[in-house]
């Protein structure tokens, strides 16, 4: 899952050679960390939220194959 979450989100930013995607295993999830570079934030985001949603759900479709639940936080990258 990582691998394809890195995939899709190194095509919508202007930086990304600064991506990182961690996953941490909970009880009923797994969380997915994705971390931005500050002015690429906006961009993962989208206006409404519709690029963070749509990236969900292409995550939500995958998961179905693996049968984990994932849940998507889109952070900023610290320095």
């Amino acid at each position: 899952m990582n691998e394809m979450l890195e995939a899709i989100t190194k095509t919508i930013v202007d930086k990304p050679d600064v991506i990182t995607v961690k996953e941490t295993e909970g009880d009923n999830a797994s969380i997915l960390e994705i971390k931005v570079d500050k002015s690429d934030l906006g961009k993962m985001i989208g206006k409404k939220g519709k690029t963070a949603q749509s990236i969900r759900n292409l995550v939500y479709a995958a998961s179905h194959k693996t049968g984990k639940r994932y849940q998507i936080e889109i952070q900023e990258l610290e320095e």
